[in-house]
């Protein structure tokens, strides 16, 4: 269901952060929420609740608790289904974050247990990523070409951030294809879908890092074209300690499992085991049960405000912030200047300051939360020949006045360094 009008006000009240005050009376001006969001009183109350009143382990106690625990674990897996586009729930996998749904794939390629011809990695094959990637999708495929003698490449990215996108980097050798669907530095949003049937014409499978993308826009992982999305709870008003894999169902049953324990199996004989369908046998152990039912909640949260709605209300921000952000002077965005393609997060860098002292000076001084530092993307900003940016993401809670407040302050910064 999509709203028919978006009430900010109101649905900041839903957020208990906002009510409270920092420690000399501020309020709070938070514009992080590219690297976590806050929780609603929806979200937080149901995890409460659950844990009150319902907890037991899932999948495992024969009693009352233990079948109403289970009960809501598992819808809130239908829920994630259906938010994403999944053709099956069977296909959502709960990991601990993104970083483990990213190399619990990886950790499938070149795998000796894997014997599908999709998954064998050698010397020879090559692996496609980004140079906009966060750590979390480089460093799995590096550990990945340690292991196998495999060869990553990458695309480039243009001077006004945006992927330099060259087909023919994708070969017949290629087996995966990694990439962001949206920066967490930049705020680009990829042709994903493009690269998506370039990397099947060749044969090759592609995985999506969709942490930037899903608590923002409306994503149908099929309308993507994607074999693999990977997103995290923290980031779209959920809690931390739970993260999602997406993969069809197929690619699911062909790789082997990723860790091994309790619940992953079938049977298990001294010299031997054999495993549970999916999606059981990626979640080994007890899972971050009150987590995922958390995050049942924030799709329900989101869901009810509207994904369209919550779009449109970021790309306001986005345009009245860029304006805003063009007429101090010395300031450089790093990523695209424009709407077109690119979400609600804008990365920046002020001449003669960093961003340290930024981010510090903005806290201290006017309550205003950005990120600073190269938010776990450092070879993109070695691209653009700095060490670091200050960040300002925004999300369904945010407002125009807020960012009045950072351009106030980032006025005031200037001063104190003039």
């Amino acid at each position: 269901m999509t709203s028919i009008s978006f009430d900010v006000e109101k649905i900041r009240k839903d957020f208990p952060v906002f009510s409270r005050e920092l420690p000399d009376g501020r309020p709070l001006v938070y514009l992080d929420s590219g690297n976590s969001s806050q929780k609603p009183n929806q979200v937080i109350e149901t995890m409460r609740e659950h844990l009150a009143l319902h907890y037991s382990n899932v999948g495992r106690a024969m009693h009352v608790l233990g079948a109403e625990s289970t009960d809501a674990y598992e819808n809130a897996r239908d829920k994630i289904a259906g938010f994403v586009g999944a053709p099956s729930r069977d296909e959502v996998i709960f990991t601990k974050n993104a970083s483990e749904a990213l190399n619990l794939v990886a950790y499938s390629f070149g795998n000796p247990a894997n014997t599908d011809p999709r998954f064998t990695l050698g010397p020879g094959d090559e692996i496609v990523i980004s140079e906009m990637e966060h750590h979390s999708n480089i460093v799995p495929w590096q550990l990945l070409v340690q292991r196998t003698g495999a060869t990553l490449k990458w695309f480039g990215v243009t001077d006004d951030g945006r992927l330099d996108y060259a087909p023919g980097l994708i070969t017949e050798r290629t087996k995966i294809v990694s990439i962001a669907h949206q920066s967490n530095v930049l705020g680009t949003v990829n042709p994903v879908a493009e690269v998506a049937r370039r990397a099947h014409e060749v044969g090759a499978l592609i995985m999506l890092d969709a942490s930037q993308s899903v608590p923002h826009h409306p994503v149908d992982v099929t309308e993507l074209g994607a074999d693999f999305v990977a997103f995290t709870g923290h980031k779209m008003v959920g809690p931390s300690g739970i993260g999602v894999l997406w993969a069809r169902a197929e690619l699911l049953e062909a790789m082997p499992p990723f860790l091994g324990g309790g619940e992953m199996i079938e049977a298990v004989w001294m010299d031997r085991s054999t495993y549970a369908p999916i999606p059981h046998k990626f979640e080994a152990g007890t899972p971050p049960i009150v987590e995922a039912i958390g995050l049942g909640a924030a799709v329900d949260y989101l869901t009810e405000v509207g994904m369209d709605a919550i779009e449109a209300h970021e790309r306001t921000l986005t345009a009245y912030a860029l304006d805003a952000l063009r007429d101090i002077p010395g300031l450089r965005i790093i990523g695209p200047d424009s709407l077109e393609q690119r979400g609600g997060t804008v990365s920046f860098a002020i001449e003669g300051i960093h961003p340290h002292d930024v981010g510090q000076i903005l806290d201290d001084r006017f309550g205003v939360a950005v990120r600073v530092g190269h938010h776990c993307a450092r070879p993109l900003h070695l691209r653009f020949g700095i060490p670091a940016t200050t960040r300002a993401s925004f999300y369904l809670y945010n407002t125009t006045g807020e960012i009045d407040a950072l351009v106030r302050g980032l006025h005031h910064v200037q001063k104190v360094f003039a």
